[in-house]
């Protein structure tokens, strides 16, 4: 067995969302194009004979380690009881991500873990059981698992790869205040529904890809809004920056992401913006990812 990996957590976004009728066991069906991006949280795991937790970064201190709800505990306990693996890891995560922002970092970082414990205890679960266990863990997991473009539908757990989203350049912006996805559902008053047509062919370019989302809303945003208004100035100060192409919402919020052209031209929207608002969390990054 190894004796330890890195394995990365990429922030996740939902280029769009929209909401369908809530179902038999609480869940809501959903529809979204979901992205990763290069920000996100470091995972490292250390071959061990229990099973524990150490958390630092920007955010770590708002995560408790010893919960028996921590979701990187639940993940690395499931994928043992599953495949009957005698074996422990100590997992040390660097929280980089806001928690409770819409950018699934929980389910991220349980993905993360199940993958790289894969690979640490050299183990081989059948595809249909890990993603058995993504999807027994959250909602958002089960996309989580590859860290490539998708097409997400029912409550999360049916997933369909996308090509590679274009190059594009994308500037995060969490507002400083979280927000409980149980509580943005419970506030949705209406939403556009189901139906957008899965794209078949990669988009050209960031332009084309913003042409589709044009199309598409996030049904959460109207709700995160009257629950957080202070989304409403994140979003405004987003589209008035220079060159940006789409702001919007990602999930169920606080965090918004503005989508522009290229690299340059996200890395000077990140410095305006930060001047603006120096209490906010501000990340450029891109699409590109690599899953490891």
């Amino acid at each position: 067995m190894s004796e330890s990996i890195a394995v990365a957590a990429p922030a996740k976004l939902n280029l769009f969302l929209h909401v369908g009728d809530r179902r038999a066991d609480g869940y809501h069906d959903l529809e979204s194009l979901v992205a990763f991006t290069t920000c996100g949280d470091e995972i490292v795991l250390e071959a061990a004979d229990d099973i524990a937790l150490s958390l630092s970064g920007p955010f770590g201190a708002e995560l408790a380690t010893g919960s028996e709800e921590n979701l990187v505990l639940r993940a690395a306990r499931a994928l043992a009881r599953s495949t009957g693996a005698q074996c422990g890891v100590r997992i040390a995560l660097t929280k980089n991500l806001p928690v409770a922002s819409g950018m699934g970092g929980g389910s991220a970082d349980a993905a993360a873990v199940l993958r790289g414990l894969v690979r640490l205890w050299q183990i081989e679960p059948d595809r249909d059981l890990l993603h058995g266990i993504a999807a027994s863990l959250g909602a958002d997991v089960p996309a989580c698992l590859d860290c490539v473009a998708c097409w997400m539908e029912g409550k999360g757990e049916r997933v369909h790869a996308l090509p590679a989203l274009p190059n594009a350049g994308v500037l995060l912006v969490n507002p400083g205040i979280p927000l409980p996805t149980a509580q943005v559902f419970a506030a949705i008053r209406s939403r556009r529904g189901l139906g957008v047509t899965r794209p078949e062919h990669a988009f050209k370019d960031a332009r084309a890809l913003v042409g589709f989302l044009q199309t598409t809303t996030n049904d959460l945003e109207a709700p995160a809004r009257v629950l957080a208004p202070v989304i409403g100035d994140v979003l405004r100060d987003l589209a008035d920056l220079p060159d940006i192409l789409l702001a919007r919402m990602s999930g169920s919020g606080a965090t918004c992401f503005g989508l522009f052209e290229d690299e340059r031209s996200v890395r000077t929207a990140g410095v305006l913006l930060r001047a603006l608002h120096p209490e906010w969390w501000v990340s450029e990054t891109t699409f590109h990812y690599t899953s490891n």
